[in-house]
Parts: structure tokens; sequence; C-alpha cells
């Protein structure tokens, strides 16, 4: 018995010198493809939609989405329009009353700086963004000051209300700073910061342009602007893209 198993072994001895000559990999490969979702992602800023039903003095919609280009790299944009009436008063004199209907289009690329788990899509993203805005203002009401009476000076109604500047038209620049996280598959909710720069601005020589749509209020003597966005939105995935992994060598 003792002769049949020294056979076995001298038979199988240069397979294993063979085998004991071959290196052996101390490093696991990862054979699992992780891959990632890309697609469309469309929705709504809901604060306008609260603060139209909470303020009968302003009506808006704005509707926004984003595609994903690279790992972290997204088109981007919002198409809104909005309606507000604004009024100003010294000393129970009415100054003015006047109200801003229209619409705007903002486009530009956003920019994910949070590095997620695998199946996470969760983003904090910096961004920017051109926009064009088209408006009228319609002057409901306004007083006038009188300086020519010199013991009685006083606001004098105007000439001509209910007037109405057409043809309107503003463009900014928008550094942007969001978040957007998954509440839901693939339903995200997000807020954003915008500080805005103002490029042009026509406005008519008799009333100036005092708040734009989509910029929000334009302070004198100053091109700056700041307006936030608060929205819930949908993914539509379109297709998978296989995720690159950092590979870390050991020394």
């Amino acid at each position: 018995m003792s002769k049949y198993f020294i056979s076995i072994f001298i038979g199988l001895l240069p397979i294993l010198v063979q085998a004991q000559s071959e290196p052996i990999d101390l490093q696991q490969k990862d054979t699992i493809e992780y891959k990632d979702q890309y697609g469309l992602r469309v929705g709504a800023d809901i604060s306008k939609l609260v603060l139209s039903f909470m303020d009968e003095d302003y009506t808006g919609l704005e509707l926004v989405g984003d595609y994903r280009l690279t790992h972290k790299l997204y088109l981007a944009a919002e198409l809104g329009n909005e309606t507000k009436r604004q009024d100003e008063s010294l000393n129970n004199t009415l100054l003015y009353d006047y109200e801003t209907s229209g619409s705007y289009i903002k486009a530009g690329v956003d920019i994910n700086t949070y590095e997620n788990w695998y199946g996470m899509n969760n983003a904090i993203t910096i961004g920017g963004r051109y926009a064009v805005a088209s408006f009228n203002h319609t002057l409901n009401d306004y007083s006038l000051y009188e300086t020519n009476q010199f013991f009685n000076k006083e606001f004098l109604p105007g000439e001509n209300p209910n007037r109405e500047f057409s043809g309107l038209s503003a463009s900014w620049l928008e550094f942007v700073v969001g978040a957007k996280v998954e509440l839901f598959a693939n339903i995200f909710v997000g807020m954003s910061a915008r500080l805005g720069f103002l490029i042009t601005n026509t406005e008519d020589e008799a009333f100036p342009n005092l708040w734009i749509p989509g910029f929000n209020k334009v302070t004198e003597g100053s091109n700056f602007g700041v307006n936030y966005n608060y929205s819930i939105s949908y993914f539509i995935p379109l297709y998978k893209k296989t995720k690159k992994k950092k590979e870390e060598n050991e020394q």
C-alpha cells in the first residue's frame, strides 16, 4: 500500500513543482462592474408655487431640469414666468403702485462636488447660468412731489395712471451653489442660492426696472441681485455607464 502512495506522489511531483514556481497574486481583483445611471431630471420650483397661493400680489411658475453629461458634469436650465405687484408709501402717501410681468430662461452647467457611494445619486453642486428675461411694467398709480410751491410743498396725483412700459429686457450671469437629495427612488428635492450680476438692463426713461422676473429686486447703484430656488424633480433614466474605480496600490 505504501509503495502505491509513493508511486502517486512521484507522479504528481512535477505538477507540484510547476505550480509552486508560478507567482501568487496577493491582490484580489474586483470583477464586479459598477454602473452609474445617466438621464434627464425635470421638476418645478415649489417655493414659487407656494408663494403664489400665499401672496395675492404674486404669481409664478418655474420649471427646472438637468441632463447628466459625465460623472460630475450636468447641463442645467430653468424656465419661468412671474407676475409681481408692488407699492411703496411715505407718511401714508402712495409713491407708486406698479406690476411687473414677464418670462425668463436660464441655461448653464452644474458640477457635482460630492462623491456618492455606489447606488447613491445625491449632489452638492457649484455652477453658473446665463439668463435672459423679457417683461413689461404697468404703473397703476403714482404721486409727484410738487416743489414749485414755496410754502405748501406736497405730493400730487400722477397725471397718467395705468401707464404701461413694454418691450423691456435684461440679461445676467448667475453663480449657483446648490444641493439635491434623492428622497425616494428617482425623486429628488433640492435647493440653491444664486448670485446674479446684470449685464444688460433695457428700461424706459420714465420708469426704471425696480424688479426683474428671474433676477428679483434691482438695487440702485448695484448690478448684483440674489434669489433662491427650492425644487422637487423626477429623474428619467436613459442609459447606464460603467463607473471608473480608483485603484489604490499598496506599497
